[in-house]
């Protein structure tokens, strides 16, 4: 019984203990839901006073649009207003010139009017006029005829033959006169231009100071001693023909202590052949696959310089904005040589002595200097490309922009095309100054003999010509004709013909005159 007892009381404590853990839970609930209730109800608040403010700016914000828009409307209503006004105006001024332009038209028109009465007085009057001088001139006429017909019966002739007497009278007095006017003028035109052209050369070659550099075509090698020979050489000679064979040079070793030749006639490539040896030389290792390495350093080496002495030559003549291949060419006249003159040296030269002679003579000088520098650069590709360097000179200065002037004096500075401007007849001047200096070409004895012999052998082979004598070191060829079988006209044709010779048949550096003179003596004794 007593286990019921305590069973009892313990379901009473549980049911009680429940009760109150629910009476306790009811109330936090209900506490909780008090303190959610007042929170849900001060969000509602501000939500509602936050709508209001907005409501509030937005009311605000439209007036104030409904103001800018009224404002924006009254300046466009005055705008208008005045643009009306304006035009209201401008109309008003319209009418009043169209009203003075009608009043303008009508007094011209009535003043026409009057201009027309009075032309056609005058018409009337002209015409009576002309009437009375038409008769006047048919008395005049038939007065004239009459006198010229007791003239030509007097005189036994008839007017025409008279007249014809006159003028062959007056033909040959005035060809007489003229004649003697021409020989005087060009006698004095030709002393006067000879003597400041003289001036003109000498000042110019005065001013102008060049090198005059005679290459040849082998370049000595010092070595540091003999047995790199022997490793230049390479076993069973592989190194020196890997060096031939690279660079397109002939090596020579010989007895000669301590050196080696390089020998080509193409100075680039002779060029690239030494600086490629040099460079093996102190780096030591010599070998086919090094010698390939080293000649290519040698190219790029050879190429810089190219360049740079293309770009000093236009610093040199002042000639900026040269196109950048044509700078190429320049340079690479610095390897190229003409009778021992090194042509990039020529090219400096003629362009300097051109531009001083054009300053002395008004000319232009930049375009003189400009094509004087140009003028050989043919002579960079001429053995890569066919024709002379003059027509090749003249296609890469058309190619490469340069104006129709430097092109035409290119082409004109060996007589190829005829010279049409004073700047290509000085780059000719200044061409045949610059290789005739002395030393400026090298040539053997044994060629500059057969050359004159040459000379003169062709002058001798026309008729009529009595002697000759190749002067200024073959320069100029002096011919004496017989006056008897050669006129005063047949001197100049045969001057053509003889130079047209020379041209086709010899190779000559410059230009040869060719003066041909016709002397006649006549001689009496008084007895």
């Amino acid at each position: 019984m007593q286990w019921y007892i305590v069973v009892l009381l313990v379901l009473v404590g549980a049911a009680a203990g429940g009760a109150a853990g629910f009476l306790y839970r009811k109330q936090v609930v209900e506490t909780k839901i008090g303190r959610t209730e007042e929170y849900a109800k001060r969000l509602y608040d501000d939500a509602v006073r936050k709508a209001d403010e907005y409501k509030k700016e937005k009311v605000l914000e439209a007036k104030e649009e409904i103001l800018k828009a009224k404002a924006e409307n009254d300046r466009e209503k005055a705008a208008n207003e005045r643009e009306m006004r304006e035009n209201e105006r401008e109309i008003r001024e319209r009418r009043a010139e169209l009203q003075r332009s009608e009043r303008r038209v009508t007094q011209r028109e009535e003043t026409l009017d009057k201009k027309a009465d009075n032309l056609e007085a005058r018409e009337e009057s002209l015409n009576k006029k002309a009437a009375d001088i038409q008769s006047m001139e048919d008395d005049v006429k038939a007065l004239h005829e009459k006198q010229e017909a007791e003239l030509e019966r007097i005189a036994g002739m008839t007017q025409d033959e008279a007249r014809q007497i006159i003028v062959e009278r007056v033909q040959k007095d005035a060809f007489h006169d003229a004649a003697a006017t021409v020989r005087d003028i060009e006698a004095r035109a030709k002393e006067e231009g000879e003597k400041k052209a003289r001036n003109i050369i000498a000042l110019a070659i005065q001013k102008c100071a060049a090198d005059h550099v005679a290459e040849s075509t082998v370049s000595v090698i010092t070595l540091p001693n003999d047995d790199m020979k022997g490793r230049i050489i390479g076993r069973e000679g592989r190194n020196i023909r890997a060096l031939e064979s690279a660079t397109g040079v002939d090596l020579i070793i010989d007895d000669t202590p301590e050196a080696i030749i390089v020998s080509a006639f193409d100075p680039v490539r002779r060029e690239i052949a030494r600086i490629a040896v040099e460079k093996l030389i102190q780096d030591g290792r010599i070998h086919p696959a090094r010698i390939e390495e080293m000649v290519e350093k040698a190219k790029k080496e050879v190429e810089n310089q190219i360049r740079e002495a293309g770009e000093n030559a236009v610093f040199e003549t002042n000639q900026h904005g040269l196109h950048h291949e044509l700078v190429k060419l320049l340079g690479r006249l610095k390897y190229r040589t003409s009778y021992g003159q090194n042509v990039l040296k020529h090219s400096i030269e003629v362009s300097h002595l051109a531009g001083l002679m054009a300053a002395e003579l008004g000319a232009d000088v930049q375009l003189a200097k400009r094509a004087g520098l140009l003028h050989d650069i043919g002579k960079a590709v001429d053995h890569e490309a066919e024709g002379t360097h003059v027509t090749l000179g003249g296609e890469l200065a058309r190619k490469y922009h340069e104006s129709p002037d430097v092109i035409h004096a290119i082409l004109a500075h060996h007589n190829d095309v005829e010279p049409q401007t004073v700047e290509a007849v000085l780059v000719q001047a200044a061409d045949a100054i610059s290789a005739a200096r002395p030393g400026a070409r090298r040539e053997s004895l044994e060629n500059y003999i057969k050359r004159l012999e040459k000379l003169e052998e062709i002058a001798m082979s026309f008729e009529g010509v009595e002697r000759c004598y190749a002067i200024q070191s073959g320069r100029e060829v002096r011919i004496m004709v017989k006056p008897d079988d050669v006129t005063d006209d047949g001197t100049r044709v045969l001057a053509k013909e003889i130079a047209k010779r020379i041209e086709k048949e010899m190779e000559y550096p410059g230009q040869i005159r060719v003066n041909v003179i016709r002397e006649t003596r006549s001689t009496e004794y008084a007895k």
